[in-house]
């Protein structure tokens, strides 16, 4: 199994940027989609960003909320999945967690089978 850490969170102003990183070890990432996903306080947890499988050539996908300012990526080189955030806004606040899955490609937490231990984002406005 694959364990992730997630890092890169912290307090920004709205407008700013930051990059997320989950670093992967035991296993390679490039024999699993990854997607970040998020929890606000009181919430759900939320699907952000998801990226597929290398082989399938693929797109990456994201949720509405934040298309066309995250951007979603993989050096499987590093084992590492990144989450570029930027024109961030004070609705993307909450706790961001990476994750695994065997499925070529998905957005539903239900087939995720590891996660990070999440990082805080919070976004002043």
């Amino acid at each position: 199994q694959v364990q992730l850490v997630e890092s890169g969170g912290g307090l920004v102003q709205a407008g700013g940027s930051l990059r997320l990183s989950c670093a992967a070890s035991g296993r390679t990432i490039s024999s699993y989609s990854m997607a970040w996903f998020r929890q606000a306080p009181g919430k759900e947890r939320h699907f952000v960003s998801a990226i597929p499988i290398p082989y399938t050539g693929g797109s990456t996908y994201y949720a509405d909320s934040v298309k066309g300012r995250f951007t979603i990526s993989r050096d499987n080189a590093k084992n590492t999945v990144y989450l570029q955030m930027n024109s961030l806004k004070p609705d993307d606040t909450a706790v961001y967690y990476c994750a695994a899955s065997r499925k070529l490609v998905s957005s539903f937490a239900t087939d995720f089978h590891s996660w990070g231990q999440g990082t805080q984002v919070t976004v002043s406005s």
